[in-house]
């Protein structure tokens, strides 16, 4: 099963040094136990742009989707048996990086 912890933060780029070695500790936990699929940062919201071409309206919308004070700020793709093994990935990342962090099923 495959799922997507996302990193919930209201700045980009935040992390401290401490925080970026236990994120890095993670990763190569990650890796370790053939948990790893990808896993980055995201910049700000305000770099985005939402793009809207259905019946060829071609509308570009810069900015985000949603403002709001929290948003999504990295994330990782991760490969695990089962639900359990997902919850407890997630909480150990959500540890590392010091962040509230959604894990979400990916479908298909």
């Amino acid at each position: 099963m495959r799922f997507l912890i996302s990193v919930i933060d209201n700045s980009t780029g935040s992390a401290t040094p401490e925080e970026m070695k236990s994120i890095n500790a993670f990763n190569d936990q990650l890796e370790a136990n053939s948990h790893w699929i990808l896993a980055c940062g995201l910049a700000a919201p305000q770099t985005c742009s939402v793009i809207d071409n259905r019946n060829g309206a071609n509308i570009v919308t810069d900015g985000p989707l949603i403002v709001a004070p929290e948003y999504l700020s990295g994330f990782w793709l991760i490969e695990a048996p089962d639900d359990l093994t997902a919850h407890e990935l997630a909480r150990n990342g959500s540890q590392a990086c010091n962040r509230r962090v959604e894990l979400r099923p990916l479908l298909g």
